[in-house]
């Protein structure tokens, strides 16, 4: 009785010697392969065209999004000295205007430690195919040099326009696929207007 007791206990430290242990829930991720990210937006509030008065621009809407899918810092492009008319008809007149004198509006602030950012989405609307001129005047505030942009547009019709290549010729840098979409989809569709982001953004690797 003893001799099989001592074949038992033998056998089993031999296989539990053998058993390999479980890999623990708690691995460490890789690091994000776009790095650091910022999210950068223009937007407005008050009338805007086919969703009425809104107290949440088209544009921000989409930025939030963004932030919260890529865990991005978000950073809103506010004028210095914001004169610019509420009502949607009048802010077109000044958008033109704008563009036509190649303005170069004051940015109220700067982004802090821009230097550590690797990855850089820039959203605005469309205004006249083009990038309103307080996105310029934010945008040669900095050195581009190693950063990966991605534009990102609200838009009723316009699409992204020239904006990608506009901001590729300012900035001089890697310009990524862009995404647009309609101001009155991203403010009244929400859900979808997430989906759309959320397959934008897999696309790009996030």
């Amino acid at each position: 009785m003893k001799k099989i007791s001592l074949c038992l206990l033998a056998l089993f430290l031999t296989v539990a010697c053998d058993a390999k242990p479980k890999a623990t829930e708690e691995t460490s991720q890789p690091a994000p392969k776009n790095g650091k990210v910022l999210v950068a937006y223009f937007s407005r509030i008050g009338e805007q065209y086919s969703v009425g008065n809104i107290k949440e621009g088209n544009t921000a809407v989409i930025a939030k999004m963004i932030a919260a899918k890529t865990g991005g810092d978000l950073f809103e492009i506010k004028l210095k000295n914001d004169t610019y008319p509420t009502k949607y008809r009048a802010l077109t007149e000044v958008a033109q205007q704008e563009k036509r004198a190649n303005a170069r509006p004051e940015v109220a602030s700067k982004v802090e430690n821009f230097a550590g950012y690797d990855t850089v989405f820039i959203g605005s609307p469309n205004w006249w195919g083009d990038l309103p001129m307080v996105v310029y005047s934010f945008m040669e505030q900095y050195s581009w040099a190693g950063k990966k942009i991605a534009p990102f547009v609200t838009h009723e019709g316009s699409g992204l326009s020239s904006i990608p290549s506009s901001i590729k010729k300012t900035t001089k840098a890697d310009i990524l696929s862009g995404f647009s979409i309609y101001g009155h989809e991203a403010q009244n569709d929400r859900e979808n207007a997430q989906l759309r982001v959320n397959a934008w953004l897999k696309k790009l690797g996030f």
